[in-house]
């Protein structure tokens, strides 16, 4: 969606709001802004990215692993909580010129939903602090507490984006996880997420080149996919799970450690991408999608594309090609639903993260004096 400006009719009860996303690719905060009223996206703004520097990408990617026995109080911890909410305030500044309200993702470091842990780390209260503006942030907690994935978040952002386009329609997100939307003709929503996006791959490239990322896909581009090794990543029990479901980004690890043992570098490039294509198309839909709009930072990896358009039938695109601005897009996403959860409306729903109800969430901080 193009920048627009924010005069709009009709939208007295809208809000500007602030997106901030920092996935699990580890590579930087997007931010961008939104005027929405929680059900319809009325304009768009300004929007950029800030990205991590190294040691700090270095530092996150290290906590992920740890993260499982990780304490509350871990020095480490507390520290990267203060310096993300920085990098975050600086996001803001790179696009505000007036907010109403941020919404603030965090960065994931765990993901087991299964034990009802959800676990985003960032202090949020010091993002509203160096901001000064309120914050809404632990946007999945209350969906994992209910008994939900706690992923995906954007189907109702896609459902209202995509709302003047034909149906079924299919919005896939790569990003260090992938995941997808299916919106019906009579406004059914199904998703779920698919298995891996990016994650993998960048650190397979990062391993084997020391490069953050397989630059439009050239390196998989140049390998050959060895077709036994992605028969037995796709016997993964969990892609037998019914959706919706959701997963932890290092979910795949122990299995791709022996997947892609003697492999080159392109070739193991070549395996992944293929990896992340055939567990998106593995996903079950109640129809065929009419269209595929691709969403993340795989959109730019030709080779994920073509293998993509391998397995469907239907055209698959970046979102540009929806007049989408696939760069800001989960940023936006944040940013409405930060404003659905000042206005206590649903964030997730039995079709889309398998909780029991439509169920709100997210907390609010608003500004206000910073403790020592």
């Amino acid at each position: 969606m193009p920048e627009t400006g924010f005069q709009t009719a009709n939208d007295g009860a809208a809000l500007h709001a602030i997106g901030l996303m920092s996935g699990t690719s580890l590579d930087g905060v997007d931010a961008a802004v939104i005027r929405t009223d929680g059900e319809r996206i009325l304009a768009t703004g300004r929007s950029a990215t800030l990205f991590y520097e190294e040691p700090l990408r270095a530092r996150l990617r290290a906590l992920l692993d740890a993260a499982p026995g990780l304490a509350a109080d871990d020095p480490e911890l507390r520290a990267l909580d203060r310096l993300l909410a920085d990098r975050h305030a600086e996001a803001v500044a790179m696009v505000a010129s007036r907010a109403d309200v941020v919404g603030f993702h965090g960065q994931t470091i765990l993901h087991d939903p299964d034990r009802r842990r959800t676990w985003q780390i960032g202090d949020a209260a010091h993002l509203a602090h160096k901001t000064r503006l309120k914050v809404v942030h632990d946007f999945r907690g209350a969906d994992v507490a209910a008994g939900g994935q706690g992923a995906p978040l954007a189907p109702l952002f896609h459902a209202a984006l995509a709302a003047a386009l034909e149906k079924p329609l299919l919005v896939v997100n790569i990003g260090g996880v992938a995941n997808i939307t299916w919106l019906g003709p009579r406004g059914e929503v199904l998703a779920c997420d698919t298995g891996p996006g990016n994650g993998p791959l960048d650190d397979w490239v990062r391993l084997r080149t020391g490069a953050a990322f397989d630059a439009d896909g050239a390196m998989a581009a140049a390998g050959r996919v060895d077709q036994a090794r992605l028969a037995r990543l796709m016997d993964d029990p969990w892609f037998a799970r019914p959706a919706p479901k959701s997963l932890d980004r290092l979910h795949f690890s122990p299995r791709l450690a022996h997947a892609m043992e003697g492999l080159s570098a392109e070739d193991g490039a070549a395996l992944l991408a293929s990896f992340t294509a055939a567990s998106i198309a593995a996903a079950p839909l109640p129809a065929p999608p009419l269209r595929v709009l691709v969403a993340g930072g795989g959109r730019h990896n030709a080779a994920i594309m073509d293998a993509l358009r391998r397995h469907f039938a239907a055209p698959v695109e970046p979102v540009e090609a929806a007049g989408w601005d696939g760069d800001a897009l989960e940023a936006q996403c944040f940013g409405f639903l930060a404003v659905r959860a000042l206005r206590g409306l649903p964030l997730s729903l039995p079709e889309t993260t398998g909780v029991p109800a439509p169920l709100a969430g997210g907390r609010i901080v608003r500004p206000g004096p910073e403790a020592e």
